[in-house]
């Protein structure tokens, strides 16, 4: 036989051998489900009803579809609402809702459904998000009519929040203050299995589904079958567990880890749109912050850009007002703009009768300048507090450092225990202006503390005295600017939103979204 063919043949037997067996193995299972890890923001719901909750985290995006969804560039679309339609005065909005939908519990989505949800917002925290509707009117099985108090320009972002999820009447009913706890059930794109305060949420798909909106190309069952939503509070040990494939999506990566996942050639990086601040918040209630000379000398001790370089590498921007700087409502007088001057500080101090001690550290009738300053355990925020402190510590402050973990951290402002806390929000809306500083929101959200009467009056007109999107730019920038002379926060930081994937997990090229959720999980499949 020739050598060279009795090769071939013997290398076609190996192949065809090889091919046979293979044939026989069970095909590679794609993992029985894909962990996310919650960014530290999103970490400490009490609970998932978004009714009465004042925070939630994704998982509320994945179990209760709205009615309109929003995309990243602040543009409406359908959802469980295929049209409506805005009354030229602004006072009457229809919408036509869409039909075969269910509920997790087999229950119909309905106008009557509508009808039911609406009034449930009356004396919760959430209640301004429908408090321009005064009536809910049902037209047809699938046709509802909203009759307003007034004109809302914000109406459809506020039907595009988490907050308003719609839940299955049937079963908000039936678990009363439990439901969110022991039972949430929606119309989304995931059911929920099981919820552990402050550990984890797990959902599995919600198979029947299949009316998801254009912001994704699915629209059906998800592919991935089981969601595990994990909240670590210690960054490093969230960064471990994504670097190590123990962990799919890490939400709201902190910087001081990007370089190390742009090295791992497993991870994948996603920047998202600014929509966040972080601030130094002061108790207002108490001294020394109840002094407006203090609270000013504070905000002009402190330098923002150390903050923007050392600590994020110059991710982000340096913040010197509330409001992200994509909002329009942000652009207020640049003389209101909260930037570092030590000789205004100094000079404010010394006029207040604060004079300083041998220590550098300032005293007025006996009291010294002591105050104590609040922080995040998570490194950044650590480091910020340890800056600031520096900072206060050139002026005259002597300033003490306490470090929570995000929950404690809340739970310590919500009993106003606080004096000074680093603070930080995510949130793409001037109405973030109302919501923690109103005083209507005292103790919490608003633990601040801030109650002034020309403050309320600008807020009260900036939230229903618009009857268009330009008055309430308008109207909120005001606010905003008035916020800002009163020194009721100090502008720190305005940040990046980084998210981390792992590889063997697809998400969509395009994220239509303002953040990693439904729309984009929708989309999600196996590598």
């Amino acid at each position: 036989m020739n050598r060279r063919v009795f090769l071939l043949s013997t290398s076609a037997l190996v192949l065809a051998t090889a091919v046979s067996f293979s044939a026989l193995l069970p095909a590679q299972a794609a993992p029985p489900e894909a962990t996310i890890i919650l960014s530290s923001d999103e970490t400490g719901a009490p609970h998932l009803d978004p009714i009465r909750a004042t925070l939630l985290s994704v998982a509320a995006d994945l179990i209760y579809d709205r009615l309109i969804a929003m995309s990243n560039e602040h543009t409406f679309h359908p959802h469980l609402a295929q049209s409506w339609q805005e009354s030229d005065d602004g006072l009457s909005w229809t919408f036509q809702l869409k039909k075969n939908v269910r509920f997790h519990d087999g229950e119909p989505f309905d106008a009557d459904v509508i009808a039911w949800w609406i009034p449930r917002f009356k004396g919760t925290a959430n209640e301004h998000v429908a408090g321009a509707i005064e009536r809910v009117v049902v037209l047809d099985e699938h046709s509802v009519r909203f009759e307003m108090k007034r004109p809302d320009p914000n109406l459809l972002y506020n039907l595009a929040s988490y907050f308003m999820g719609i839940p299955s009447p049937k079963a908000y009913e039936a678990a009363g203050e439990n439901f969110g706890v022991m039972t949430a059930v929606g119309t989304g794109a995931y059911r929920l299995e099981s919820f552990v305060v402050g550990q984890e949420t797990v959902l599995v798909a919600n198979e029947d589904y299949a009316w998801g909106s254009e912001l994704s190309q699915n629209k059906g069952a998800p592919a991935i079958q089981k969601l595990v939503l994990r909240e670590i509070q210690d960054s490093s040990t969230a960064f471990l567990e994504l670097n190590t494939g123990g962990a799919d999506i890490l939400l709201g990566v902190p910087t001081e880890f990007v370089p190390q996942l742009k090295a791992n050639g497993d991870i994948e990086l996603r920047n998202m749109p600014a929509t966040g601040v972080s601030y130094l918040q002061f108790n207002t209630s108490t001294a020394p912050f109840s002094d407006p000379v203090i609270r000013q000398a504070v905000a002009l001790a402190v330098d923002q850009e150390p903050i923007l370089k050392a600590i994020f590498g110059g991710s982000g921007a340096a913040a010197h007002q509330f409001l992200a700087s994509s909002l329009e409502e942000s652009k207020v007088n640049p003389a209101l703009l909260i930037q570092k001057d030590v000789a205004k500080a100094t000079q404010l101090l010394d006029q207040a009768g604060w004079r300083p001690g041998a220590d550098g550290v300032r005293s007025k009738d006996g009291t010294p300048l002591k105050i104590q300053l609040w922080s995040s355990s998570e490194t950044a925020y650590k480091r910020m507090a340890e800056i600031i402190q520096a900072q206060l510590r050139a002026v005259g402050f002597d300033v003490d450092i306490t470090l929570y973990d995000s929950a404690s951290l809340r739970d310590a402002s919500r009993r106003g225990e606080h004096q000074l806390v680093v603070s930080h929000y995510d949130w793409d809306n001037a109405d973030i202006l109302a919501w923690f500083f109103s005083a209507q929101n005292i103790p919490h959200p608003n633990s601040t503390r801030w109650d002034n009467p020309e403050s309320e009056k600008l807020r009260e007109d900036a939230e229903s005295g618009a009857r268009n999107w330009n008055e309430r730019v308008a109207k909120y920038t005001k606010y905003h600017e008035n916020v800002l002379q009163n020194f009721v926060f100090v502008p720190l930081h305005e940040f990046e939103k980084i998210n981390a994937i792992n590889r063997r997990l697809v998400l969509p090229p395009n994220i239509r979204e303002v953040a990693i959720g439904s729309m984009t999980l929708l989309d999600a499949k196996w590598q």
